[in-house]
């Protein structure tokens, strides 16, 4: 808490000096409020990897039209009702931080005032993080108001537009989805005013009165509207959202945003007081008792009386969080009065001859879920169809959470210090977990400083948007889609029901319009997901540079904050990102883009050598002018890359290279990644020191990549070939042996092979087969492609355990110990490499049921017991991925002491081309780094250590390859 008032104190400081205004003093208890700015997290933005926002915009951008707050992802598999994480105090923090916050404070001010006191001395121009003072000064000031002031620019632009109507007597000529937003805006903004005048007057007596008055009605529409419609936009193609998960966003929200209204109302009165002549005597009495105050605690915490600070502390800050049962309570009054004002009405010219079909947007309903404990039902929100058809293209009038940022992130010094200037940031995605969450606000900040410099090095890095590539990908998605891996922007045309009485006809076409709609509810989600993605990039096309603020999951892998266009996504993301500081290719970069291009071309190119692919991009050179020159008009080759856009993008890049006088000294922007292969198995060969799965997974030196899914693909049908020499009408393997034998390839085989190392079981293992046998249509009956998945499965995972046994013995004895960890209800918890401390967040969950204006709502808590079976299993993975995330990290640290420019996505490292050379030397380097030390020594002596009455199995053996073979290893990572 206190370095969260030091570091918004300090952001204030400059906003003011940005602003040009005369600097007076802003002392210490003016800042208490800003503590309000710290929102409390649903975890189910954690679990995706995301965080919440609120306030995004800025009329310096490209125009979107409106604004609205939080837009998160909901992937398949975790669109739930989790609870909403517990509201913890912040306010334990002892004298030294206490004493740093003052001091660090009076250190701010004082440089302000330097600054303040000589503006009219004549300046030296200076950088500030690379960038030139006045115009680092501008891009802040854009900043600031991009985080704080969007809901109420977004109610004023209604508010105008109301206007127009009025004065013009017409409706301007609004995009659809915009315009029905317009039409809700009037009566939801007064039914709410209405609430608030009675709350107002203590004539409503509702759990949700104390809180539904402490914002402006018109934002509180907007905020409403926003939220309930970005996750039906993002509800995973289901027409619906959960009541429960849309009133805990909404009510969050609200709370948030009501904070940073009173901060901003609060800052402007003083500013106000500051500039009136009227009113001096006063803002000079109440800067004196400012001072006082101020004085009154730096003696106190010379004294160590802490109790009588806080005392003062929490006189300035007077408002409680709300907490989670408010929250929802205030959400599920605000929808039910969206849903009793907003309505809709099909075109004019759809019922000509009909009266008026006016209709509710929105509905209540209730649906059953089947759970192995039985059936439950739960509340949804569904909008009308025409809503959700115009929801497709209504992204570019929204605002997406977490924006890239204008300015390099701030550095991370802390659990709640670093990343944006205003919105919430928490250096870790906690899940929800207290216990994760505490242990890493009490550890040491020496201990975490290699974690907080990997994390400030992604942040630094500068990208912007490959301009020539959105316009390629505008132009296919303008046209339709159905290109270069783009959904088809029409539905696919439902069945005609057959004129039969026949049952098993009509049975057939049921079964048809089933398989139908949900394929257009797949395409809907798909389409407003490319949506979101070009909405970010046509909004930041203009900017010479932006940055990604990253921050840690629970295991120590960093991501993005920013969830929609970032280098974590799709080809289309990749494509469209490149580095904003270009630099020479030079020979060596030259040699690396023919190489890139043979990478993102894939279809086996990918496995050739190195000089196999220099090859390949030689011998087509004309069609790589030719995608350069004319990407829609040509040949199209490009479009045949298993990644056409990155594709496009390196296309371009090596033909304007090619062309130039000197192809050596042609600037690049273009992201070169090198990638692991299969890396959490190269993560278990280093750890068992197992030579021959070393060799599979490309840790010793080769003339080519080795293939460890065409390796496991080879071993499989060597499996069946033996199996088919039975007689299939008594041994069922024998039949389903010569069934698959001839469709056994890589692609069968590589999801499983890839999720061995996340602990995936036979079930999972049968279900990825299943699906990939199912796309090939070789197996009709639905019995025997299930026995056949099963069948191949089994053969599958053998074939892993050959050939990765000391992998299977590691996986098993984390496992073992996870479990006699687990059974005395203990998380399992470990340090990594780094010294980052990781604690399983699996718990068993209450239920907590709410009685609301809507429903009533069941949100869930987690409880004192541990889960010990996902604890078990969950283990072998999380330790596995907080190695790679540690690897990353350490690589990202040299990558930025050696000058590179670095991205990472945990097994997939970036730079210019003309540094990967360097690159592969230091990564090389680190895992070698890593692996040296006795990480499985460590962590069983950490465990005997935490449980010394508990007994672990021994380490399981391991063999003798030599980690230093990966420093010759070209294709370790390629």
């Amino acid at each position: 808490m206190w370095r969260s008032v030091c570091n918004r104190a300090s952001v204030k400081k400059l906003k003011s000096f940005a602003d040009k205004s005369n600097f007076r003093d802003t002392h210490l208890f003016e800042k208490p409020r800003q503590l309000e700015l710290h929102p409390y997290r649903h975890p189910s933005y954690g679990e995706r990897g995301f965080r919440r926002i609120n306030v995004l915009g800025d009329s310096g951008f490209t125009n979107l039209g409106v604004s609205f707050g939080l837009l998160h992802r909901s992937y398949k598999g975790y669109a739930s009702s989790a609870a909403a994480e517990e509201i913890v105090s912040t306010e334990e923090e002892d004298s030294d931080e206490i004493r740093e916050m003052v001091h660090h404070l009076n250190k701010e001010i004082k440089a302000v005032e330097t600054k303040s006191n000589s503006s009219d001395h004549k300046k030296q121009p200076r950088l500030v993080n690379g960038i030139g003072q006045g115009k680092y000064i501008a891009l802040r000031r854009r900043q600031i108001k991009i985080e704080t002031e969007a809901w109420e620019n977004a109610a004023k632009e209604y508010q105008e537009l109301l206007v127009d109507m009025c004065e013009q007597k017409l409706a301007p000529n609004l995009p659809y989805v915009k315009s029905l937003f317009l039409g809700w805006f009037e009566p939801l903004k007064n039914a709410i005013a209405s609430e608030q005048d009675l709350c107002r007057e203590g004539r409503n007596r509702g759990a949700y009165a104390p809180q539904f008055d402490q914002l402006p009605a018109d934002m509180m529409t907007i905020i409403t509207m926003h939220k309930l419609m970005g996750l039906l936009m993002t509800g995973g193609g289901q027409g619906g959202a959960r009541v429960v998960q849309a009133a805990l966003h909404i009510g969050e929200a609200v709370e948030h945003e009501a904070r940073i209204h009173r901060f901003m109302e609060k800052s402007k009165r003083k500013a106000s007081l500051n500039e009136s002549p009227d009113d001096d005597s006063e803002a000079v009495n109440n800067e004196q008792q400012l001072q006082k105050l101020r004085k009154k605690v730096t003696n106190l915490v010379k004294k160590k009386k802490l109790q009588q600070v806080r005392h003062i502390v929490k006189q300035q800050d007077q408002l409680k969080p709300w907490g989670q049962d408010a929250q929802v309570k205030v959400g599920s009054r605000l929808i039910q009065l969206l849903m009793e004002t907003a309505y809709i009405q099909p075109p004019v010219d759809q019922c000509e001859d009909c009266p008026p079909d006016i209709r509710p947007a929105f509905v209540h309903t209730l649906k059953t879920v089947e759970t192995p404990r039985g059936s439950r039902r739960y509340g949804v929100i569904e909008c009308d169809p025409l809503v959700r058809k115009g929801l497709e293209k209504s992204a570019m009038h929204m605002v997406i959470p977490y924006m890239p940022m204008l300015l390099p992130p701030v550095n991370w010094t802390g659990y709640n210090r670093g990343a944006y200037l205003f919105l919430p940031s928490y250096i870790m995605r906690t899940h929800g977990a207290k216990q994760q969450r505490d242990v890493v606000k009490k550890t040491p900040k020496k201990q975490l400083e290699p974690v907080f410099g990997a994390l400030n090095t992604l942040g630094a890095t500068k990208w912007r948007v490959n301009r020539k590539v959105l316009g390629v990908i505008d132009r296919i998605w303008a046209s339709g889609g159905r290109l270069a891996d783009l959904v088809d922007r029409d539905d696919v045309p439902l069945p005609e029901e057959p004129d039969t009485d026949d049952e098993i006809e009509i049975k057939k076409w049921k079964w048809k319009v089933k398989t139908t709609k949900k394929e257009n509810r797949e395409r809907h989600s798909q389409r407003c997901d490319i949506e979101l993605k070009l909405a970010v990039a046509r909004k930041m096309k203009d900017e010479e540079a932006f940055y990604y603020p990253h921050n840690l999951d629970f295991r120590g892998r960093a991501y993005p904050m920013h969830p929609y266009l970032n280098h974590l996504g799709s080809d289309l993301c990749r494509g469209v990102l490149e580095f904003a500081d270009g630099r020479p290719l030079g020979e060596s970069g030259l040699r690396w883009l023919k190489i890139h291009l043979a990478n993102v071309y894939g279809g086996g190119v990918d496995k050739l050598s190195h000089e196999g692919r220099m090859m390949f991009a030689e011998k087509h050179l004309d069609e790589i002018f030719d995608s350069s020159d004319r990407p829609l008009e040509g040949k199209r080759w490009w479009l045949g890359a298993e990644d056409p856009f990155q594709c496009l993008a390196t296309c371009m890049n090596l033909s304007e290279a090619l062309r130039s006088s000197s192809p050596e000294t042609a600037i690049s922007h273009i992201p070169i990644h090198q990638d692991g292969s299969c890396n959490g198995l190269q993560h278990y060969a280093a750890l068992g020191r197992d030579r021959l799965g070393a060799a599979a997974v490309n840790l010793v030196e080769g003339e080519k990549p080795a293939d460890v899914y065409s390796g496991i693909a080879s071993r499989v049908i060597e499996i069946m070939k033996r199996d088919a020499q039975g007689d299939p009408t008594t041994d069922p393997n024998a039949k389903h042996a010569r069934m698959l034998v001839d469709q056994v390839d890589r692609k069968l085989v590589k999801q499983t092979v890839m999720t061995s190392v996340y602990g995936v079981t036979y079930i999972g293992a049968r279900d990825q087969i299943k699906r990939r046998l199912k796309e090939r249509c070789s197996i009709e009956d639905d019995a025997e492609l299930f026995a056949a998945a099963c069948y191949a499965a089994k053969t599958t995972l053998t074939a892993l355990g050959e050939m990765f046994e000391s992998a299977r013995s590691i996986m098993s004895w984390l496992g073992d110990c996870a479990k006699v960890i687990a059974v005395k209800n203990n998380p399992v918890q470990w340090t990594t490499p780094l010294g980052l401390p990781v604690v399983q967040p699996y718990r068993k969950l209450g239920r907590h049921l709410i009685k609301t204006s809507l429903q009533v709502l069941t949100l869930q808590r987690e409880t004192d017991k541990v889960m010990v079976k996902r604890q078990r299993t969950a283990f072998p993975p999380n330790f596995v991925h907080s190695l790679d995330g540690s690897h990353m990290m350490m690589t990202a640290i040299a990558c930025k002491e050696a000058g590179l420019s670095f991205a990472g996505v945990h097994d997939s490292f970036w730079t210019h081309a003309c540094d990967v050379d360097q690159m592969n030397k230091i990564l090389r380097e680190k895992f070698v780094e890593l692996y040296e030390a006795p990480i499985l020594e460590n962590l069983l002596e950490s465990f005997q250590k935490s449980f010394p009455n508990m007994e672990f199995p021994p380490l399981p053996e391991r063999g003798d390859f030599d980690l230093k073979e990966v420093l010759k290893s070209p294709y370790f990572f390629n």
